[in-house]
């Protein structure tokens, strides 16, 4: 591909960048072609396996070493995979303070060390679409994580607590078999220098956790070559140079649609300089821009969005990413003793491209039900799915995303996207903060989403009908049937937690596990497990 001008950026950064894009490139040019052969890395044996070594088995450790290191500190045996070194990449993950919580509650930071994980601090950050008013949050998104300190102290911690770790080391495959699971790994011999030998070794655990991220061959073994129903395409920099860099933007878009797609961006202060992403919705037809294409875009537009010229910034490192979205999700692995985690599950919102925030959203219910999992031995497909449910809260999200992106030859205003947007979230800041910060934290609750459905409807009228040609009717219908499910777990919550301690003698322990996933998929499953 030839793109000048990223080329150029690219290039000079000296990091392999620009080689790393048309890598992604060829991925993204692959997932939009004719279908693949899906991998076949998991069988099954109807032979035991006899003695166990570990517990857990957690192939992919950048997001799947605090799974590990949670259930290590409990007292499980637990085996962490990871193809190169355990390592966070040199770029801030943005997230809040009360979301980061999580990890001191769970023991695996102290207080302290989250205060130096945290090394950006910012507010408020915007939310701006076309010519509208700008809105103004506060608390979202807006701390900045070191990810190389964050991994280093939960690795020292999952290290600490007994957990081995295997680096440069890749998954190969795994036999499932009645008493437990047979993964083979390829280990290399000198950790990671090219043209080395490898060797294979297998370890044998109770369950194999899947944190491989969205190109997990687990999970597209699971999806049986399925094209995603819709990708995010994200490409950007963090730069020195900014003339203003103490406000983020958090949702942002100042241009009609273009190349038939609607272009957001966000931007936030880092340690070294400012990072800002040009992000868009897509579906995987063949005729989609390339992320080349996307980045020729990006450096176009940046000097109109954040006021500077392109000669006055010094490019850090850039950033690119393809991230597929499945209606199907989170996805249910159809093999006993094996589940999906964070981006290799979908177990996030097609709106958001950060599986951290999700990872820590679930992380103290996924350590809680698979603790519960392993001591009453609730390891087949049908108990392990529990812990990966249906959620409403998600699947209503798709409308949303729906109504961001048109097909490839669908003819839609050039400022529809942009006015759809402004009219619904003015509605929502006029709502309050109770309605705006969940949603802009990735979480759909019945109370918020009723109430600002019923205001855009009667301020503005019109609006489903001029949407309807574009999110088209079964997209309506399917969203209205989420819609439905939401409203029912939020009223199905309070009675099965009410219930829960009359029933609890009366149920065996499988019984129990099963109960306990049951409440807290309602309690996700309606939005009801966040407090902001």
């Amino acid at each position: 591909m030839t793109h000048s001008l990223t080329q150029q950026i690219l290039t000079t950064l000296g990091d392999g960048s620009w080689e790393n894009l048309c890598q992604a490139d060829r991925r993204w040019q692959a997932l939009r072609s004719a279908p693949a052969s899906p991998p076949q890395v998991i069988g099954t044996s109807p032979q035991n396996l006899g003695s166990l070594d570990w517990d857990v088995i957690i192939s992919g450790a950048t997001l799947g070493v605090f799974v590990g290191a949670a259930l290590a500190q409990r007292g499980w045996r637990v085996a962490l995979v990871e193809r190169g070194q355990l390592r966070g990449r040199v770029q801030e993950w943005n997230i809040s303070r009360q979301e980061l919580q999580t990890l001191v509650d769970l023991g695996l930071l102290t207080a302290a060390e989250l205060d130096q994980a945290m090394v950006t601090e910012y507010n408020p950050g915007r939310i701006s679409f076309g010519s509208g008013d700008d809105i103004w949050i506060r608390d979202v998104l807006n701390i900045g994580v070191d990810p190389v300190y964050l991994l280093e102290r939960v690795k020292a911690k999952f290290l600490a607590a007994g957990g081995q770790l295997w680096e440069y080391t890749a998954f190969e495959g795994a036999i499932v078999h009645p008493d437990g699971v047979a993964v083979t790994l390829n280990v290399n011999q000198r950790s990671g220098t090219p043209d080395t030998e490898t060797s294979q070794t297998v370890l044998r655990g109770r369950l194999l956790l899947d944190a491989m991220g969205h190109f997990s061959p687990i999970a597209a073994q699971a999806r049986q070559g399925q094209k995603p129903d819709a990708v995010c395409l994200v490409v950007g920099t963090c730069a020195q140079g900014f003339p203003d860099n103490s406000t983020g933007d958090l949702f942002a878009s100042f241009t009609p649609m273009a190349q038939q797609c609607q272009y957001f961006w966000e931007a936030f202060p880092a340690q070294d300089g400012r990072t800002t992403y040009l992000f868009t919705y897509v579906d995987a037809h063949p005729d989609r821009p390339s992320l080349g294409q996307l980045f020729e875009e990006y450096f176009r537009l940046l000097p109109s969005y954040q006021g500077v010229d392109l000669e006055q910034l010094t490019v850090q490192r850039a950033l690119f990413g393809i991230l597929p979205s499945y209606r199907r999700s989170p996805l249910p692995l159809p093999w006993d003793r094996l589940l999906a985690l964070g981006d290799s599950s979908g177990n996030q919102s097609p709106l958001s491209f950060g599986g951290f925030g999700a990872l820590l959203r679930h992380l103290q219910r996924l350590d809680r039900g698979l603790d519960e999992a392993l001591r009453h031995d609730c390891v087949g497909r049908g108990d392990l799915g529990l812990l990966q449910p249906y959620q409403p809260s998600l699947s209503v999200t798709w409308l949303f995303q729906r109504s961001m992106s048109v097909a490839v030859g669908q003819r839609v205003a050039p400022q529809q996207i942009n006015q759809v947007l402004g009219a619904v979230f003015r509605v929502m800041d006029r709502s309050g903060l109770a309605v705006l910060k969940p949603f802009m934290q990735d979480v759909v609750q019945f109370p918020a989403l009723a109430q600002t459905m019923v205001k855009v409807g009667l301020q503005n009228p019109l609006l489903v009908p001029r949407l309807l040609p574009q999110i088209g009717v079964p997209t309506l219908v399917e969203w209205l049937f989420h819609y439905l499910a939401l409203a029912l777990y939020t009223v199905l919550l309070p009675v099965a937690v009410g219930l829960e301690p009359w029933l609890r003698s009366g149920l065996s322990d499988g019984q129990r596990y099963r109960y306990h996933q049951w409440i807290e998929a309602l309690r996700f499953g309606s939005g009801q497990d966040y407090h902001g």
